[in-house]
């Protein structure tokens, strides 16, 4: 089994975010009640919502679990990027759900990042995504400044599939 990049492992789950990396925090509603969490976290611990917003997964397990190995790739043709990732803790609590993976050998970047559902007091539910990270490949290190462009570009993406998953599944049960 591979190791993982970086040795701040589960910085993502309580913080704070380790210095020396480039730090991104993306917070969106994509719902509200209980159905709405339950919806949001499946496809958040499933891989759905990932797939869902155009990147491939392929996973050991079909839930996130701690130990999975996670091969996630983004891109097209010879412009495909792969992230081979380990999920390195996971939540499954009555208001939080989500997971957090790890970089292994291979991945453009270095650092942990995290995907999370939470059910607030008032009913709302987020979606936030956290992560730490530095370039750990020749091409990352190239692509410099565009990099974090690319990342926050694709947090957000993940929160619109989100909301859409989240709408979807309140239309079918309606």
């Amino acid at each position: 089994m591979s190791t993982l990049t970086y040795a701040e492992v589960g910085a993502t789950r309580l913080g704070p975010l380790p210095d020396g990396y480039h730090h991104l925090h993306h917070r969106a509603l994509v719902g509200r009640g209980r159905a709405d969490f339950e919806a949001a976290g499946a496809a958040v611990t499933g891989w759905g919502m990932h797939r869902r917003s155009g990147a491939r997964v392929s996973a050991s397990v079909a839930r996130a679990e701690p130990g999975a190995r996670v091969r996630v790739s983004l891109g097209m043709g010879p412009l495909r990027f792969n992230a081979p990732c380990r999920v390195v803790w996971t939540a499954d609590e009555p208001e939080r759900m989500g997971f957090g993976y790890g970089t292994e050998a291979g991945h453009p970047e270095c650092g942990e990042e995290c995907f999370v559902v939470d059910l607030a007091d008032d009913g709302t539910v987020w979606f936030t995504v956290m992560a730490f990270s530095r370039p750990a490949a020749w091409y990352a290190r190239l692509a410099g400044p565009l990099v974090p462009v690319a990342q926050r570009w694709y947090a957000r993406r993940l929160g619109s599939t989100l909301r859409r998953v989240v709408a979807e599944g309140r239309s079918a049960a309606g």
